[in-house]
């Protein structure tokens, strides 16, 4: 830990200078955070000219070290010019020479409820700036903040100087999801899409690897399931892949939590242990109840076959090894009563009385033990306690080594999951699915026949969510008890990759990603408690432009003459209303 006296007597005294202020300052300032601090002021709005020869002094550490590096170029080389520019005055006699950065304990893990809070203070006269955070990665956070508060080109940079930032999120685990099996993405896009995360001080990136559509990681002890159930040998994430990614992550503040989906592209290399595989999804004149999956890309694994729990141990036992994250996702969605129906075997367990509940149990505790051996905790879809024809009775979860993640019925679910006493992530379709409003993928669908082409266009989860929807969306709605309240982790937001692949992925993620970002970092209300969506519009538009700028392909809002003309495109007599 870097300890110096000086900065600790600076740190008192400006403490003591803004307790004076009132918090409702960090409303109209002419800089732009996001997600915005759960606390800032700048009383005088004055600036201070970096000096020349700027530095960031910081503990040695692995990955805060990298952080530190990155920080450092991008300040230099960004050259950001705000889009509107406020009144600020700029301090002259010294210059900003370094930002000082304190850790209080180096050895705190990147894992979940880690302490990510920061400070940041610049106070008028000092030289030194000054960070302080519990963690690395709370330090990380606050390298992020002291980014985006420089403008100007190299050597002519400018900060806010007699500016005090205090910041923690909200929940701990605020994530995006992106399914790499129905469409494949390269390590760079994978790597981007990070970046952009740290960025927006999200910190877990949930790689859906495997579905039922490819299977494209290589398992030293598997390697055909890759092999043979991957779209192509340069489609495939290798252990080496795997590894970059996960210093990637380290690097960035962010976690890689891994989900291995146990559908039938397993069932190109062991045809033996998938049910249904290679089957037509929708049987020609069966009801949608008697379908062998939700959507093209057919099979699921058998319990009552031995061999299945071999190759989920010898898989489950490498994906540990690859990835340190704490979380194992298991999967467990859309388990379809039809597709376990069409093994021999399945339907004389069923004659004999035996339940598809049953086997979904039968599964669930031969495999939960191997997650377990791993000291992982088993993370499944929120399908396995609350499926309307398949589930499993709660005493094969237990609550302390179980989390669930949540996708459908939005609060309602929510609420079941967390009554129920489980830890939940929230991740519901109608507000977090970020595919949903792009039609359909369906070849020869009759419902474009129809005059307007189907209410929905096709897409089961229209319409589009929009950055409004997803900011305003309160993951903990409904929920009166505070020990509930304390089941939810915190969310994701999820790119399905039916109809997303490198070439649009940007754009489908950000800003969007970032409105969801800012909702579960400090939240999406005011010092009043009422929605401030309306506020931020121009904010996210900004830091939309500058992400741009980074080299983030993020889709637009609104048009450039909105953040020239400010309030010219606000609707006329609506105000937002706290719902």
């Amino acid at each position: 830990m870097l300890i110096l006296s000086r900065f600790h007597v600076i740190l008192i005294t400006f403490l003591f200078f803004i307790s004076l202020l009132s918090p409702l300052l960090s409303t109209a300032i002419p800089i732009n955070i996001w997600p915005k601090p759960r606390f800032l002021s700048w009383h005088q709005q004055k600036a201070i000219a970096l000096s020349p020869d700027f530095t960031i002094i910081s503990p040695e550490h692995q990955y805060l070290s990298a952080s530190v590096t990155r920080y450092l170029h991008l300040i230099r080389s960004e050259s950001y010019s705000p889009l509107i520019t406020g009144p600020v005055k700029l301090t002259k006699g010294y210059t900003l020479s370094n930002l000082v950065v304190n850790v209080t304990d180096l050895s705190l893990p990147l894992h979940h409820g880690v302490d990510e809070s920061y400070t940041l203070c610049i106070p008028v006269g000092s030289f030194s700036a000054h960070l302080s955070a519990q963690s690395v990665w709370g330090a990380m956070h606050g390298l992020e903040t002291f980014s985006q508060i420089i403008w100007g080109t190299s050597p002519d940079l400018c900060s806010p100087v007699g500016i005090y930032i205090r910041d923690s999120p909200l929940f701990g685990h605020r994530g995006v999801l992106l399914d790499t099996s129905r469409n494949y993405y390269g390590v760079d896009d994978i790597m981007r899409t990070i970046r952009a995360m740290s960025a927006n001080k999200l910190n877990v990136f949930h790689w859906h690897i495997t579905d039922s559509q490819s299977f494209p990681l290589v398992l030293p002890s598997e390697p055909s399931l890759a092999a043979k159930g991957s779209y192509g040998p340069n489609m495939v994430y290798t252990p080496e892949d795997v590894s970059k990614i996960v210093q990637f992550g380290f690097e960035h503040g962010v976690r890689v939590l891994p989900e291995i989906d146990t559908p039938g592209s397993w069932g190109e290399a062991y045809p033996e242990i998938v049910t249904c595989g290679n089957m037509f999804w929708w049987p020609a004149g069966k009801s949608w109840d008697e379908r062998l999956a939700s959507e093209p890309g057919t099979g699921q694994l058998n319990p009552l076959s031995p061999k299945t729990y071999e190759v989920v141990k010898n898989v489950i036992q490498d994906v540990a090894k690859q990835f340190p994250e704490p979380f194992y996702h298991g999967g467990g969605d859309e388990v379809i009563p039809g597709c376990w129906k069409t093994d021999p075997a399945i339907n004389s367990f069923l004659s004999s009385g035996g339940t598809l509940s049953q086997l979904l149990e039968k599964y669930i505790n031969s495999t939960l033990p191997y997650i377990l051996s791993q000291n992982r905790t088993a993370v499944y879809w929120e399908d396995v306690l609350l499926g309307a024809q398949i589930k499993v009775d709660p005493s094969f979860l237990p609550k302390e080594h179980t989390i669930l993640q949540t996708w459908n019925n939005g609060p309602e679910n929510t609420k079941r999951i967390v009554a129920a006493g489980y830890r939940v992530i929230v991740s519901s379709s109608e507000f977090y699915y970020l595919d949903c409003g792009h039609g359909g993928f369906l070849g020869n669908d009759s419902q474009y026949d129809q005059r307007g082409g189907g209410a929905s266009g096709g897409s089961w989860c229209a319409p589009f969510k929009t950055w409004q929807t997803i900011y305003n969306y309160d993951i903990t709605d409904g929920l009166l008890d505070e020990e509930e309240r304390q089941l939810v982790l915190g969310g994701e937001v999820a790119l399905w990759s039916e109809q997303a692949d490198p070439t649009v992925l940007d754009s489908r993620l950000w800003p969007r990603a970032s409105a969801f970002a800012e909702s579960l970092w400090s939240g999406n209300r005011d010092e009043r408690g009422v929605k401030r969506c309306g506020e931020a519009v121009d904010r996210l538009n900004r830091w939309r432009y500058r992400m741009v700028k980074r080299g983030i392909g993020a889709e637009p809002i609104q048009p450039l003459w909105c953040l020239r003309n400010p309030g010219m495109c606000n609707a006329v007599n609506v105000a937002l209303e706290d719902q």
